[in-house]
């Protein structure tokens, strides 16, 4: 889960992070409030979990009161990259004297974390790593060591600070690190973090993502979700223990197993060229148990999506065996009763394959097709969905 920049600023300063003051305001008329209460020059910034802010004129530096309603009546409805603004945060102004970036993120490929600094931040930093990578430190992270200020230290100077500059920011990058192990996050990024003409220095724009896997011991994380903007389907599917990620097709997926499931995507997309164009609806992975509460949990949330025309169930037997599958199809159709609305294409292979065929023929569901192959199953999906 990608935090707002607010959320991640509230986090910063529970771990001891130098922050400045912020406010969230919903309305021009409480940004203007908030910048009479937080006083001097401060910048409303708009709230969105996507880059490209600044650029967009979503981002906006007022010295009075006035000058910040001004600046939120032109920021609030933005539309940047797809995400309209609804909230901004009002912050205080600071005197930057120099940018830097700094991040600590999660490095699947080498199993570890992996730490990346520089001394010139404010910019994008895939540029910088792509036209200058010597300005770009790599640092590798041992989860087991942690970053302590030793490790801190041979961060920044191999990201060139001066040395005058070691024992200021190096103690700010183990509080961040603080943050990426407290909070089970996979991405803690600075951008900039800057040095003030008072000498502080100060993490101005943060983000991070959090690690959905760990919600069961950080039980402030629900609180962080932003229930408006999260998919309805998506949190349907959450509520009810289902791997699911809503697409923009017209075929609603199901399977057992992620591999499984990816692959019939690519099926349906390929069959679905001769269609007009028909693609997958969603991702859906029931994983090992088909039992019937799961699949008609799972064709709840597939037939309560309206871009979805048809349902492919693309089932392999194995520790759960292809009777068991049938079963929970049938009885799962029967507990949706008359919200089953859409025709299902079932293709069903592995153990006890025959037995699950003969259940659903035995059944004769008005809205459901057995199809003995894949390929053919796809085909069929797609062809009931244009």
């Amino acid at each position: 889960m990608d935090l707002y920049e607010y959320q991640a600023r509230d986090i910063f300063e529970s771990h001891g992070v130098p922050v400045l003051a912020g406010i969230v305001a919903d309305t021009p008329e409480e940004v203007e409030a908030a910048a009479r209460q937080l006083g001097g020059v401060v910048v409303v910034k708009a709230q969105v979990k996507t880059g490209g802010r600044g650029k967009a004129g979503g981002v906006k530096v007022a010295k009075t009161p006035e000058e910040a309603k001004a600046a939120a009546e032109a920021i609030f409805g933005l539309d940047i990259k797809g995400h309209v603004v609804k909230r901004v945060m009002v912050a205080a102004g600071a005197n930057i004297v120099e940018e830097y970036y700094f991040s600590v993120l999660l490095d699947r490929a080498n199993r570890s974390y992996l730490a990346m600094c520089s001394y010139e931040g404010g910019m994008e930093i895939e540029q910088l790593a792509e036209e200058r990578p010597e300005a770009l430190a790599r640092v590798e992270v041992d989860p087991a060591t942690g970053l302590d200020l030793a490790k801190a230290l041979e961060i920044v100077k191999q990201a060139s600070f001066p040395e005058e500059l070691h024992d200021k920011v190096a103690p700010v990058l183990v509080k961040l690190y603080d943050v990426y192990t407290g909070e089970d996050a996979t991405l803690v990024e600075v951008n900039p973090l800057v040095k003030t003409a008072e000498g502080d220095i100060i993490a101005l724009d943060g983000k991070i993502s959090l690690d959905e896997n760990a919600d069961f011991r950080q039980e402030g994380h629900g609180a962080l979700v932003d229930q408006e903007a999260e998919n309805p389907l998506e949190a349907k599917a959450k509520a009810l223990d289902l791997n699911y990620v809503k697409l923009d097709g017209q075929v609603g997926v199901i399977g057992n197993g992620a591999g499984l499931v990816m692959s019939t995507l690519d099926v349906v997309a390929y069959a679905g060229e001769q269609f007009g164009g028909v693609k997958p609806a969603n991702f859906l992975d029931i994983g090992g148990g088909a039992s019937a509460e799961v699949m008609a949990n799972g064709l709840s949330v597939i037939l309560g999506d309206d871009d979805v025309k048809s349902v492919f169930v693309n089932v392999f037997g194995g520790i759960t065996a292809c009777d068991a599958v049938a079963n929970g199809i049938v009885q799962a159709l029967e507990m949706l009763g008359d919200s089953a609305t859409k025709p299902l294409v079932v293709r069903l292979d592995g153990n006890n394959v025959e037995e699950g065929r003969a259940i659903l023929s035995e059944a004769n569901h008005p809205l459901v097709t057995v199809v003995g192959t894949m390929d053919e199953a796809a085909a069929k999906a797609a062809e009931l969905a244009a």
